[in-house]
């Protein structure tokens, strides 16, 4: 019977050659804390935590004692342990966040264990590919942003993905100027969501919404504060834009609020933050219960996006129907060596869609080489 001998928080980081911005500050480096747990029979799995990466890494030295000793096949009973060791400390934030990477990478060795790709193990992928959405087109400076955020767009459309995210929160004006300047290059064939990091006021959220509803927008994501449930709740019933949020909830008494408040057609939990795998299952049956379907958000590395791509390979989107949309994975395309190199073998989009792996556990690894040069 293995047993978990070591728990590895390790923090890796890159400086952007370009940095860039969205509503709440900009972004001059990508940093994430992984977690490796390892077995005394060698066998080891990788997890990741979504928040600030060095604070990441505390949390998981905080929790490591109540791992050591257990067995990695029961991830659950390990989960529950650390949910109630950080209850008292933090019902969301970087503690969780720390039990979340933990738990990605006890599923990722249970799956070695077993010899089981992580869907299987979690009831069974509904698809063998699952399609991707690619986000991007963020704010630079530059002279002519419409001009710049439409190229971008155009090479992602080139590329093959059908479904487009960018950004929003500049104010009313600019906003609307990107948008309509991005989806009169990308046409109406592909579908473009918007993102405001929860910038706006009730009325400002409303005011955007209106003034490009008839631009044909999937969904608006984090209107207004992760705080303003009833925001939330009375734009839905204001505009006719889906809306979307939760990557800033964790476990399901945060998505709770969202389900019985009707906040949400889409809930967006980011497994390196709302609990892990664990979690996440618990947290997709209780929004589809309200009526919201689910899409991961995932900003990380390979490894958290192959998480991810587990999960949504087993998601079914409500109401069930013969020809039913199918879940959209979130693909970051803003720069990150940290997501091209660091994870093997490497997630490439074919045709808007990236194949679920295989392989026993995540189906991923780490390249060593990679890993020393950023750690």
């Amino acid at each position: 019977m293995s047993r978990i001998t070591a728990v590895e928080p390790i923090v890796v980081r890159r400086k952007l050659a370009r940095p860039f911005y969205f509503s709440q500050w900009e972004q001059h480096e990508r940093a994430v804390c992984l977690v490796k747990v390892t077995t005394d029979d060698g066998l080891y799995g990788w997890g990741e935590g979504y928040g600030p990466a060095d604070v990441v890494a505390a949390g998981i030295r905080f929790l490591t004692p109540f791992v050591l000793g257990e067995n990695p096949l029961h991830n659950a009973a390990v989960w529950q342990t650390l949910y109630r060791r950080s209850l008292d400390y933090a019902r969301r934030g970087v503690l969780v966040s720390a039990l979340s990477a933990i738990d990605i990478a006890l599923w990722d060795l249970k799956g070695k264990l077993l010899g089981q790709p992580v869907s299987v193990l979690l009831g069974g992928p509904r698809r063998a590919s699952v399609a991707v959405y690619a986000t991007g087109l963020y704010f630079t400076h530059t002279p002519d942003l419409p001009g710049a955020l439409a190229a971008e767009a155009v090479t992602y459309a080139e590329q093959g993905f059908s479904a487009i995210k960018m950004k929003v929160g500049l104010g009313l004006a600019a906003d609307v100027a990107n948008v309509r300047a991005v989806r009169a290059v990308l046409g109406p064939g592909i579908q473009l969501m918007i993102d405001a990091n929860h910038a706006y006021s009730r009325s400002e959220a409303l005011a955007l919404a209106r003034a490009v509803e008839d631009q044909t927008i999937g969904w608006f994501e984090e209107p207004v504060s992760p705080e303003d449930y009833e925001g939330y709740a009375e734009l839905r019933l204001r505009t006719s834009i889906p809306i979307a949020g939760g990557e800033c909830e964790a476990l399901c008494a945060g998505f709770r609020h969202l389900a019985t408040q009707h906040c949400v057609d889409i809930a967006q939990p980011d497994l390196g933050m709302a609990g892990g795998l664990t979690e996440g299952q618990r947290i997709a049956a209780l929004m589809q219960t309200f009526g919201a379907n689910v899409t991961p958000h995932c900003w990380g590395t390979g490894i958290a996006f192959a998480a991810a791509l587990h999960f949504a390979a087993t998601l079914e989107m409500i109401p069930g129907r013969l020809m039913a949309a199918e879940p959209l994975l979130e693909m970051d395309r803003s720069e990150n060596p940290l997501r091209d190199e660091l994870a093997t073998p490497r997630f490439v989009p074919r045709a808007g869609r990236v194949a679920v792996p295989t392989a026993p556990g995540l189906g991923v690894d780490v390249d060593p080489a990679a890993l020393a040069a950023f750690a």
